[in-house]
């Protein structure tokens, strides 16, 4: 069967724009979810993290699964989890269904975007249609972001939170419909045996869920508790295992020998510094809005638009700066900009002006963050070579999600501690909030700050045009 390439992009792209969607669209449900399923403040960073996490975790398998198996039916596969998972998310009642629904939600996400990738990489040959189908599918992603918190405001105060699951319902199935006509199956090829490496899976995402699991559990137990440290030295133990296993594997998720190369290894240091401190940063702001603030679900996304808008255009900008300029000037000054951004709403009080205290925040951190972006995703790829850079642009994207997850429990956790010992202190509700979000977006700066530091270490690239379209298609 002769499939158009264009509707095969139409499929895949409106697959990635859902799951961008999704980690959005949850943020501005998050105070409804905690008072209906009774979630304490430091386990309901757990809605997200259980989400990027198995996102993060399961992206290098994905892309591995779907060489050997074929990618349409991973795809078709991770769509299917994705789609039905969403829908017992609407239906959960507790919040443990709720966040075992998050962490299958995402596993289906990895899947379906590794392989989606991928069959956009074999069908569209290396060059101008390649460049705009990517750039496609790029686009359609950030604007799923930045659209996710206005629709999750709307869809909160008109039908409630179960329906930033149910939305994925029809759309999922629509498109589960469509895969079979439009989407042509393909494989690599091996006269040897299958390894799927599941071992380095299996030990990588455990190893940061124990992390996780003890850095949150820290506000509650004590740093010197048996439960945090045995988790602690768990998640390490794995962590070591993780390296272990990657080192002796024939076919390991991770190829170690990558990290030789210094632009990858330090702008996927970069990328999960900007993950955590995003991911932080939304989720405490979101928060804010609605028990600082009192704003309404949609008005929460309308507030956050502008920097969704901000992060566009601060892309389309640094792609322009860095043949130019090259990577390292740009990443500094976005850098500066993003802590700027981050400084500026540590400001923000309980009473003030949105337009004076914290859309100047917004707008400056939305820019920095994509500012960043761009020249790490350009210099982890500079010195790898075409075969292995599906696998740079997999530890790139994992390093994004798995630090977005550190990140944010390491943030949320101590923001908690701040309210917690303020509420001690004799401080009203509204003032210890307002402590937890001011600390927990002064430890953000603190990692945008690292990343002014990486950048200003990083190596110079001035790509040409023709590699920046090559660098940001594979990243």
């Amino acid at each position: 069967m002769r499939r158009s390439p264009w509707a095969t992009l139409a499929v895949l792209a409106l697959a990635q724009f859902m799951v961008v969607l999704d980690v959005t669209i949850v943020n501005v449900a998050l105070p409804d979810m905690q008072v209906e399923l009774g979630f304490s403040a430091d386990n309901l960073q757990w809605v997200i993290s259980a989400y990027t996490l198995a996102f993060g975790g399961f992206l290098l398998l994905g892309g591995r699964l779907g060489d050997l198996l074929g990618r349409r039916r991973v795809f078709a596969s991770g769509l299917g989890l994705f789609t039905a998972a969403s829908l017992a998310g609407g239906l959960a009642t507790s919040q443990g269904v709720l966040i075992a629904v998050r962490a299958v939600q995402g596993f289906g996400g990895a899947l379906m975007s590794a392989a989606a990738l991928s069959i956009l990489t074999v069908t569209f040959a290396a060059g101008r249609d390649r460049n705009i189908a990517m750039g496609i599918w790029g686009g359609l992603a950030g604007l799923g972001g930045t659209l996710g918190v206005v629709a999750g405001g709307v869809l909160v105060d008109a039908a409630g939170w179960e329906w930033v699951f149910f939305v994925n319902v029809p759309i999922g199935v629509a498109l589960l419909a469509l895969t079979p006509s439009t989407v042509g199956d393909s494989r690599v090829v091996t006269d040897g045996p299958r390894s799927f490496d599941v071992l380095g899976a299996v030990l990588g995402t455990g190893s940061v869920l124990a992390i996780i699991y003890g850095v949150i559990r820290a506000e509650s137990q004590g740093w010197g508790s048996a439960e945090v440290l045995s988790s602690l030295v768990g998640g390490a133990a794995l962590l070591a295992l993780f390296i272990a296993a990657e080192a002796r594997s024939t076919s390991p998720l991770v190829p170690l020998r990558l990290f030789r190369s210094r632009t990858l290894s330090t702008s996927t240091a970069a990328l999960a510094l900007n993950g955590g401190a995003f991911l932080a940063m939304f989720f405490l702001s979101a928060l804010f809005l609605q028990q600082v603030k009192g704003l309404s679900a949609l008005e929460t996304g309308l507030q956050f638009l502008p920097m969704g808008i901000a992060a566009i255009a601060g892309a389309m900008v640094a792609s322009a700066l860095v043949p130019r300029i090259g990577t390292r000037p740009t990443q500094v000054v976005s850098a500066v900009i993003g802590v700027a951004g981050l400084l500026l709403l540590t400001q923000a009080s309980a009473t003030g002006s949105y337009v004076t205290e914290l859309l100047p925040g917004f707008l400056l951190y939305g820019a920095g963050i994509m500012g960043i972006g761009v020249p790490a995703q350009i210099g982890a790829v500079s010195e790898i070579s075409h075969e292995d850079a599906g696998a740079a642009a997999g530890i790139v994207s994992t390093g994004y999600q798995v630090g977005g997850a550190l990140g944010l429990a390491v943030i949320s956790t101590l923001a908690t501690s701040v309210v917690t010992s303020s509420l001690t202190a004799g401080a009203t509700q509204v003032e210890a909030l307002v402590d937890g979000f001011h600390r927990g977006l002064l430890l953000a700066a603190v990692l945008g700050a690292g990343n002014l530091l990486l950048a200003a270490a990083s190596r110079q690239l001035v790509p040409t045009e023709e590699e920046l379209a090559e660098a940001m298609a594979v990243a």
